[in-house]
């Protein structure tokens, strides 16, 4: 989610006048917030540009944290993730990529189109392979 976060930003819209990082922003103006310029904040993260799995703390912006809007399927949405590659890997343990994946051309979503992929049926037990 810090890393490759699926949505790139957000807009919000000021309710007040404030001041943001030194900036003023009033009260009906526009705000964007980017994700992947969050998660990557020199200010808030030791090395931030480096891909560190183990990173703490980790208070990265994905799911809308930390904060008020947190998203409420955060948790839910992990667990479908893990559950997903647990049952993916078991279920096809030599699975693996046969070419570059294509990307979704978008400015909101981060994602993949396409990731083309072999596996043997059936586990490892037959010898033919599957494009998929």
């Amino acid at each position: 989610m810090r890393w490759a976060t699926p949505v790139i930003h957000f807009r919000r819209t000021a309710t007040r006048d404030t001041e943001l990082g030194g900036q003023p922003i009033r009260a009906g103006e526009k705000v964007v917030m980017w994700y992947c310029s969050g998660n990557r904040d020199e200010a808030a993260f030791e090395e931030p540009f480096r891909f560190d799995v183990g990173r703490t703390p980790n208070d990265h912006v994905g799911f809308g944290g930390p904060g008020p809007h947190f998203c409420m399927g955060a948790h839910l949405a992990r667990r479908e993730i893990t559950v997903m590659f647990r049952e993916l890997f078991r279920r096809l343990p030599d699975l693996h990529l046969t070419g570059d994946p294509q990307r979704l051309q978008s400015f909101f979503i981060h994602g993949i189109k396409r990731m083309p992929v072999a596996f043997t049926p059936g586990g490892n037990k037959g010898r033919n392979s599957v494009r998929s």
